[in-house]
Parts: C-alpha cells; sequence; structure tokens
C-alpha cells in the first residue's frame, strides 16, 4: 500500500505560492542587472510583518525571520536573481544595438532570434539577433579576456534602448499546461527564479508557524547574484564570510532533466555536480527529512514494488550535467548540498539533445523553461521540513550500530 502524508501547506497558501512562480519567473533579469527581481523581493517583504534583511557588498540579500534566535550555525535555503539573457552594450544607431550575453546557451540558438528589449519604463523593443559580433577581431572563448559573448541585433524601434537595458528571447506567456500529474509550468525563467519562489514559500510558512507556536530554528534565505557568469556573488559572500562558518547551505537550483531524473519524479536531493561532491552529512540529513515527509525511499527497494512507494516524491541524484553554488561553498569551507528541481529545456534551449547531436532539422530554437507544478510544491514541503526540524546527521551510523546488535550473532559475536 503506498503511504500517505500529511499536507505541510493548505491549499489556499499553495494559490498563494504558485501565483508569486508566476509573477517572478517572468521578470526580465540578468548577472549584475537583477533589480526588478530586488524590487518584487522589497515589495513581497513590505507586504508581511516579521523578517529582517541585510545585504553585502555585492549586492547579496539575506532574509531570516526576526523572532528565531540568532545562532552561529543557521540553515541556509540560497537562490540565484539571475538568468542567461542579454545586456545592451552599446546604442550603434536607431535600428541597430550591440549586446553582451551573460551565460552559458550554444551559439546555434542565436542567428535570427527574436529578442525583447526591456526598457526602464516596462515597454520593450523586438529586435532580432543578426550575428556574433567580435569587437576585437577574435572569436570568444571562455579563456578570452573579454568576458561574455557580443551580439549585434537590429529593429525598428532599437532607438528606444538605453546602455544597460535587458533583453530576453521573445516567448510566449506563462502558462500551465494540464496533465495527470497535476500540470507542467511554461515560463521565461525558472532557473533560478523558480528556486527563488519556493525559499520565499517555505520561509514565510516557517514565519507563520513561528507565530503559531511552533518551533523553529535559525532559518534564512540567501539571495545572490550574477550567478550565470561564474558563481561571482556566491564567491564575493563566502570570501568575505558573510555567512556564519557553521552555516549549513542549501542550495537551490533547476536543473536540466534526464531520463532517470524526470519532470514529476519530485525534487532532487542533489548528491553533487560535475565540479565536485556535496557534504556528505548534509546531503544524508536532507534526504532524511524528504524520508520523514515522504514515508519512504527515493526509490523502490529490489524488494519493493513501484506500487508501494510514497505518494510524496522525491529524488536522490548526482546532476553532473552542470554546476552549481553548493560547489562554491563547499570549496570555501562550508557544509552545503542541494536541492534543485528537473527543468525542461535548460536555459531555454528547446531540443537541447538534438541540437548537442547535431540531429536538429533547421536551427535551433528557444523555448520556454518548464517544471512540473508537483515538484515545485514538494520542493516548498521539503525545506519546511529542513526549517522544522534538520538531523544534524542522517542517523547511518545509529542504524549500523542497531543491525550489529540485532544480528552480530550471525558472525559469532558475542552479546
Amino acid at each position: 500500500m503506498t503511504t500517505e502524508t500529511t499536507p505541510l501547506v493548505s491549499d489556499a497558501n499553495k494559490s498563494d505560492h504558485l501565483d508569486w512562480l508566476r509573477q517572478i519567473t517572468v521578470i526580465p533579469t540578468a548577472a549584475g542587472h537583477e533589480q526588478r527581481v530586488i524590487a518584487w523581493i522589497d515589495r513581497w517583504l513590505d507586504q508581511r510583518p516579521g523578517y529582517s534583511t541585510k545585504r553585502d557588498a555585492h549586492g547579496n540579500i539575506e532574509i531570516r525571520i526576526t523572532d528565531c534566535p540568532k545562532t552561529d550555525h543557521p540553515i541556509y535555503f540560497t537562490a540565484h536573481l539571475d538568468h542567461p539573457a542579454f545586456v545592451v552594450e552599446t546604442v550603434v544607431s536607431e535600428t541597430e544595438l550591440i549586446l553582451s550575453f551573460r551565460g552559458g546557451v550554444m551559439s546555434d540558438y542565436f542567428p535570427d532570434a527574436k529578442i525583447r528589449v526591456h526598457h526602464s519604463d516596462d515597454s520593450f523593443s523586438i529586435c532580432t539577433v543578426i550575428n556574433e559580433h567580435d569587437p576585437d577581431g577574435n572569436e570568444w572563448s571562455e579563456t578570452h579576456a573579454r568576458p561574455f559573448k557580443v551580439y549585434r541585433a537590429t529593429g525598428d524601434s532599437a532607438h528606444q534602448a538605453k546602455v544597460g537595458d535587458i533583453g530576453t528571447w521573445d516567448l510566449p506567456d506563462a502558462a500551465i499546461v494540464d496533465d495527470e500529474f497535476g500540470g507542467i509550468f511554461h515560463t521565461n525563467a525558472c532557473d533560478d527564479l523558480a528556486a527563488l519562489s519556493a525559499a520565499l514559500a517555505a520561509i514565510d510558512e516557517l514565519r507563520i508557524a513561528k507565530e503559531n507556536g511552533k518551533e523553529i530554528g535559525d532559518v534564512r534565505v540567501l539571495l545572490t547574484r550574477a550567478e550565470e557568469v561564474g558563481f561571482i556573488g556566491a564567491i564575493g559572500a563566502s570570501k568575505d564570510g558573510f555567512m556564519p562558518k557553521g552555516s549549513r547551505i542549501i542550495a537551490l537550483e533547476n536543473s536540466r532533466a534526464f531520463p532517470d531524473s524526470p519532470i514529476h519524479g519530485g525534487p532532487i536531493v542533489r548528491v553533487g555536480d560535475r565540479i565536485s561532491i556535496f557534504s556528505p552529512e548534509l546531503t544524508g540529513a536532507v534526504a532524511k527529512v524528504a524520508e520523514r515527509i515522504s514515508g519512504g525511499a527515493s526509490t523502490p527497494k529490489a524488494s519493493e514494488k513501484a506500487s508501494d512507494m510514497p505518494k510524496w516524491k522525491w529524488q536522490r541524484k548526482l546532476m553532473a550535467g552542470g554546476a552549481c553554488e553548493a560547489s562554491v561553498y563547499c570549496a570555501y569551507g562550508y557544509t552545503s548540498t542541494c536541492v534543485c528541481l528537473p527543468l525542461g529545456n535548460y536555459h531555454n534551449m528547446a531540443r537541447l539533445t538534438d541540437a548537442q547531436a547535431g540531429t536538429h532539422e533547421g536551427t535551433p530554437r528557444v523555448g520556454r523553461e518548464f517544471i512540473g507544478v508537483d515538484d515545485y510544491h514538494g520542493m516548498i514541503d521539503l525545506l519546511i521540513g529542513c526549517g522544522m526540524d534538520l538531523p544534524a546527521s542522517p542517523g547511518f551510523v545509529e542504524r549500523l550500530e542497531k543491525l550489529w546488535v540485532d544480528k552480530r550473532f550471525i558472525v559469532g559475536a558475542e552479546s
């Protein structure tokens, strides 16, 4: 029989959390130009009491529940504020712009792509990417002194743009497409704005629980800048000791879904990325919370049937297709792990597998990123569970000790 679980969030609050997801993920943002997202967060904070905030020299933001006691070992939910996007560098003429692209997207997706250049008054111009621009005559590479790829774009209203305006792909409106699992949410930028929305939803549920008399630990949210161009905000926060060294940091991400890490498979407790393996004790502790919520493991054991698995789903995976801020925090001596959402159209690259294999017919085109609505709510549940009771360890040693006591007679050990 499947295991039933008690919902951690009311249906009314789930509706609010989904509304925040819809709002946040369509906000134009780019590395170093996250101001519109920050303005939304400031309005969100103004509408509810009980939070304290502070910012570091790099513009990273910490949010904490005011009434929770401060400790030297807080739990952080972290998300980054940017998404791969264009930034206007030069207005060449009434019809031509030069834009840098800040983030990792395959060059094949750019030729003749339509983009929206967002102006300060919230209007936008439609432009077409013409080609890559080589201002110094050298093709860009990651070892090049020029930090970003640069592109030329043209449009009849390009003259309305100003240096620093953000350019995003011209995509359809955000929408939820219903399916048998509760729907798939398609939008401009899940990575990492869906995780930001989940972090805010979780800490707000914890704030409410605290007001209702429940005991909550020192839980904070850390929002970082310029992740898409090399984890710059996270590096600055780590180097400056913005977080206490005893912190337990749960980085939140949206990671490319694969057949063995599917959408609708639940939030993923990510044990590592292509750079490193994360802090094992913290990874195990978060997995322990997931087991507690679901009533079971992430995958069926050899002695179990798939039909016996809990309805609240979660996954435990390496996710080595990319890198995330958890590797940064670990490198600077912090205890850190990652929880991520399985993501479709990673970095807006539709049919990426075909594009990488060279089997794509015609020019690859961008598309809306998408996540499972159930996975999003599952991430919030998991973070709430971590905020209420994140164990100091996954308890594996205790399980081993019990096994030894119960079965040592098999190898002739005395009581």
